[in-house]
């Protein structure tokens, strides 16, 4: 006779609260948890008004899927919600231990492969090598393309960029405990400050993960305090991501060059940061350092993985001078899950360990 335990069911909840199913997925070892069911309808004529819905109205949920029992103050997530773009085949809102992201890369690498094999796209011909996923994220419409064998997702995945440009460069930031130092200001998606970790005394190939974290965290504070951070198109997309502190090989090289992105609420990205690449690439590009077409590879210090990325075009952002990047990296499913919440529970929104 089948044990009953093999038989899946939920365990005791709270029947008005409807369970949270997810995917789950990582991008060189960025975990995605994508909400598959479960998520009250996220109200808005447009994408950055369900992001201003969400943030008000359903923040609770962002809590629950992402801090603990059920994450960890660095999980990561995605909600798809429609779009009012006609391209787009679907609109993502992203989760992290703060808030709100306006651009994923990592994100966008899973959900392309996640959006081709759960039906999100039209079903690809078997004979096709490639299908492209158009995800209307915060900061605008990106396009994946996913590698396909038999109609559905295999290999690696890249994404094209939303314009992205350099902000400001060798801008003079007095860090507190650190002194001053020139930092750079990029968009790809979210805005960044790069600076060169050596400058803060640090190898980031090699130094321990929370001196790398408190250092940028400090860059991240400061650039916030004394630079006024405005994208040209829209204020939801006005303000500082991140730093990311980097080898300080900005000069081409066929050798990949290290970073590691400390983003929101000192949370670090396991990858090499999706639109922290392409932010790079666009800093680069408009140095001189970097020509369109010429690819590079990113690595992260803190896993290894690495992505691949390079300008493929000029474009406008306002009156930035601008280019579209091709970012490249491979995405894996991890598993599957359904989230729920008894009513005693005093932790059932979730809590973060300082």
């Amino acid at each position: 006779m089948e044990s009953a335990l093999a038989v899946p069911r939920l365990p005791p909840h709270d029947p008005g609260t409807p369970a949270l199913s997810v995917v789950d997925m990582h991008t060189g070892g960025e975990p995605l948890r994508i909400v598959l069911a479960g998520c009250p309808e996220v109200v808005g004529p447009t994408l950055l008004a369900k992001r201003r819905y969400m943030r008000q109205h359903l923040d609770h949920l962002r809590r629950r899927l992402m801090f603990e029992p059920r994450g960890h103050r660095d999980m990561y997530g995605a909600v798809l919600v429609p779009s009012e773009l006609p391209d787009a085949h679907l609109g993502v809102l992203f989760l992290h231990n703060e808030g709100y992201s306006s651009m994923c890369g990592h994100a966008v690498l899973a959900l392309g492969r996640f959006a081709v094999d759960f039906g999100l796209v039209p079903a690809p011909p078997a004979a096709a090598r490639e299908a492209r996923v158009n995800i209307h994220c915060p900061c605008g419409l990106v396009a994946a393309f996913v590698e396909c064998e038999g109609g559905r997702s295999r290999g690696p995945v890249r994404f094209h960029s939303v314009p992205a440009f350099a902000l400001a460069t060798d801008l003079l930031v007095d860090v507190p405990g650190r002194g001053k130092m020139v930092v750079d200001i990029a968009y790809g998606g979210a805005f960044y400050a790069f600076v060169s970790a050596e400058k803060v005394g640090l190898d980031v190939c090699s130094a321990k993960t929370r001196d790398l974290v408190d250092a940028a965290s400090a860059v991240t504070e400061a650039v916030k305090a004394q630079f006024k951070i405005n994208h040209p198109e829209s204020e939801d997309l006005s303000f500082l991501y991140g730093t990311i502190l980097t080898d300080g090989k900005d000069t081409y090289s066929e050798e990949p060059t290290t970073n590691i992105c400390v983003f929101a609420d000192e949370q670090v990205d396991r990858s090499p940061t999706g639109s922290g690449v392409t932010a790079r690439i666009a800093l680069q590009y408009h140095k001189g350092l970097l020509e369109l077409n010429q690819t590079r590879a990113f690595k992260s210090s803190a896993t290894g993985s690495v992505f691949t990325g390079k300008a493929v075009r000029e474009a406008k952002c306002g009156d930035f001078k601008a280019v579209i990047v091709e970012v490249s990296g491979q995405a894996h499913y991890t598993g599957t899950a359904s989230f729920i919440v008894e009513n005693d529970d005093p932790l059932r929104d979730g809590f973060l360990l300082k």
